[in-house]
């Protein structure tokens, strides 16, 4: 990839171990499919899927998951150029369980520090990061060193160019959330777009109300406040523009991943132009599409998957029966 990117994201990467069986706990699975995993690195591979030139910064171990996790980069669309191994710390798994419609418990095997928190501003390459077309963040990355001051040298490569911070508020990975809030309000100012659910956007803003989040998220910068309401649909605002997108109904299988393959597909309408409803029509639906998956980084849908659930069709009717 010569190029620059398209899309570049810049987080958590590593190997999801999920259950085969459905409604069982994990002391009593017996059966594991083995995913590429991790925020950013499905969000990168959702934009792969709908056709951009995707790259991600991040780290793995020297060690047989890390290079497992360099595979299925490349091999689903991803360049991996950027990518640094660590000797010293191996690659993170993470575990959940199946419990449809919405409980889908998430472990996450990250201790004493993953490889993705150890990438140093020495690292990077300031120059991709500086021609990428948008920059995809995660706060995760806030949350320690050197990671920390990683992303503060990626912001300020960026000069305003398109960047989107994924207010992704995982308790674990924080001392408490007034810590994280103040690292996330840090960097608010520097970032052109917004994405969170509620709890996120009051980590963020110490507001809880969608509409008063959303504004509060725009009178730090950002041109572009989006908030995940779950049932009631996702609520955008801009300055000048205010779209609601409603949830689409699907058959939930595991809801795991469906927020990045949303914001695949918003960083891909952005970079297109899109109007805001079409945008958030079709992030909504890339959504809904692997909330009815097992898996997160290969269930990401296709543009003609999308067209096939917004029109009506069954996006999964292609694809093997999920045990």
């Amino acid at each position: 990839m010569n190029q620059p990117a398209e899309v570049l994201t810049f987080g958590r990467s590593g190997v999801d171990i999920y259950p085969l069986q459905v409604d069982v706990g994990l002391e009593d699975v017996t059966t594991f499919g083995k995913f590429l995993g991790g925020t950013t690195a499905n969000v990168a591979v959702a934009a792969a899927r709908l056709g951009r030139r995707a790259a991600i910064i991040t780290g793995v171990g020297d060690d047989p998951f890390g290079r497992y996790v360099r595979r299925e980069l490349r091999r689903l669309g991803v360049d991996d150029r950027h990518v640094v191994t660590s000797a010293e710390y191996p690659t993170p798994v993470t575990f959940c369980e199946i419990f449809p419609p919405d409980d889908f418990p998430l472990y996450f095997y990250r201790k004493p520090t993953a490889p993705d928190l150890q990438v140093k501003p020495s690292d990077l390459d300031t120059g991709a990061i500086a021609a990428a077309g948008l920059l995809w963040l995660s706060v995760s990355g806030l949350s320690e060193q050197p990671s920390r001051s990683a992303h503060h040298e990626a912001l300020a490569a960026r000069g305003g160019r398109e960047t989107v911070l994924d207010l992704d508020y995982r308790p674990m990975f924080w001392p408490d959330a007034e810590t994280a809030g103040a690292e996330v309000r840090e960097v608010l100012g520097q970032v052109t777009v917004a994405v969170g659910n509620r709890e996120e956007c009051e980590i963020a803003t110490g507001e809880s109300d969608p509409e008063r989040a959303a504004d509060a998220l725009l009178a730090t910068g950002v041109r572009l406040a989006v908030v995940k309401q779950g049932p009631k649909g996702v609520l955008a605002k801009t300055r000048d523009e205010r779209v609601v997108s409603p949830p689409l109904l699907v058959k939930p299988y595991n809801g795991l991943g469906a927020g990045d393959s949303f914001g695949g597909s918003l960083a891909h309408g952005l970079l297109a132009g899109w109007p805001l409803d079409k945008t958030l029509a079709r992030a909504n639906a890339a959504g809904a599409i692997v909330a009815s998956r097992l898996e997160c980084s290969t269930a990401m849908p296709t543009a003609e998957e999308i067209d096939t659930l917004l029109a009506g069709g069954d996006p999964n009717a292609k694809r093997e029966t999920q045990e």
